[in-house]
């Protein structure tokens, strides 16, 4: 199995390049990171968004860190992206998108990943509506990956959430999404949650991630590993008690072939948490899911 960090336990606490790399190599013993759009923003002007992105690739490169893949943040996750309601939304939200692209080439990555965005109340609750924003959303997609093939791009991950208006929210949405993107100039790729998957309130009996993974292995490039207790989706740190154990992270890799597959911690703290008291759950949540993985 291969433990990897997505890099959002730090936004808005450890933002020095060359301090975050000490951390992720010397204390967290991490070689693989998924760096998070909320430290640069996509949208920013290329001329003061590549040196920024120059030198946290450096940065993590002279500790030997490899940073395999970019994906969307908190800030980039309130926005409706590609199934906004407005025409004009959804396509700023696709030049967002291709710019993402740009920056995740400007930190010598080739893989970037985000969910695809949100639908409107009533969009979401009217099947002609939701198809509608569905089949707009996979043209856009196609654009996506025509330019992220220019840009440099191999792969795009689409992470699957846990929320009834967004898309896909269940294993076979996910599936038909990946079927309906075949042919795309570069591949599309599921990402996984582990707390998204496990959320009962929306999945019921689908909450299961032996169940995820056996359906979507073909088509999985990335997970995120949390701990969680099914009723919210916590992005707890493994210092906290709840139902991803190491039994069920290594039955349910195992067993869908997935031995291959990084999956990234994805700490997300509220922001009033104290600095010192995040490091230590971190620490201890490191040492722990290394006696899980290695």
């Amino acid at each position: 199995m291969k433990l990897a960090l997505n890099l959002s336990f730090a936004v808005k606490r450890w933002m020095n390049p060359e301090e975050l790399a000490s951390m992720i190599r010397d204390d967290f013993r991490i070689d693989d990171v998924q760096f998070s759009w909320d430290f640069i923003d996509p949208w920013w002007p290329e001329e003061y968004r590549a040196p920024i992105a120059e030198r946290f690739r450096r940065a993590f490169e002279d500790k030997g860190i490899r940073i395999t893949s970019t994906f969307g943040g908190n800030a980039s996750y309130a926005f409706p992206h590609l199934l906004s309601p407005i025409k004009e939304q959804r396509e700023a939200s696709l030049l967002f998108l291709k710019r993402a692209a740009d920056l995740t080439r400007e930190l010598g990555c080739d893989i970037m990943g985000t969910p695809p965005g949100a639908l409107d109340y009533r969009d979401a609750r009217d099947p002609e509506r939701w198809e509608e924003r569905y089949q707009d959303m996979v043209k856009s997609l196609f654009a996506l990956a025509a330019y992220g093939k220019q840009a440099g791009l191999k792969e795009i991950h689409l992470e699957a959430v846990p929320v009834f208006a967004e898309i896909p929210n269940d294993p076979e949405t996910s599936i038909r999404l990946m079927r309906d993107l075949e042919g795309s100039a570069i591949p599309y790729r599921l990402l996984i949650d582990w707390g998204h998957a496990l959320y009962r309130p929306l999945l019921k009996e689908k909450a299961d991630i032996k169940l995820w993974f056996e359906k979507c292995a073909p088509y999985i490039g990335s997970i995120h590993l949390q701990q969680t207790d099914g009723e919210w989706d916590r992005h707890w740190d493994f210092t906290k008690d709840g139902i991803v154990t190491p039994q069920l992270i290594r039955e349910a890799t195992h067993g869908a072939g997935l031995d291959h597959i990084p999956q990234y911690l994805e700490v997300v703290t509220i922001y009033e948490d104290d600095d010192d008291a995040v490091y230590d759950r971190m620490k201890k949540t490191m040492e722990y899911l290394h006696r899980v993985f290695d």
